[in-house]
């Protein structure tokens, strides 16, 4: 089981990056995908998920208007457009996939890409 982000980079407030989870071995399409993000000494704080069956989506409030997270079953690949990015935003991002109704902390974790927003 793999699932590889990527993407993150320095960038300044206001510009946009697109984070890509590429996973393998599992069957993507029933699992729930979730980007997380972590400032070394916080909380993990979860940032986005996609649904298994509909293609339902969830934000958390930081997202909400900003990111936009789709999924691409043909190339097993989530993906998170961030747009007017904060440099309240710096942190590491780790995607993350789960069966619905998993607990998170049991699922199959990425290693994370760093995302910097300077001022």
């Amino acid at each position: 089981v793999q699932l590889q982000a990527s993407g993150g980079g320095l960038v300044q407030a206001g510009g946009s990056l697109r984070l890509s989870c590429a996973a393998s071995g599992f069957t993507f399409d029933t699992y729930v995908i979730a980007w997380f993000r972590q400032v070394p000494g916080r909380e993990r704080e979860g940032v986005s998920c996609i649904s298994s069956t509909d293609g339902s989506t969830y934000y958390g409030d930081s997202a909400k208007g900003r990111f936009t997270i789709s999924r691409d079953s043909a190339s097993k690949t989530v993906y998170l457009q961030m747009n007017n990015l904060k440099p309240e935003d710096t942190a590491i991002y780790y995607c993350a996939a789960v069966n619905p109704g998993g607990d998170w902390d049991g699922g199959y974790w990425g290693q994370g890409t760093l995302v910097t927003v300077s001022s």
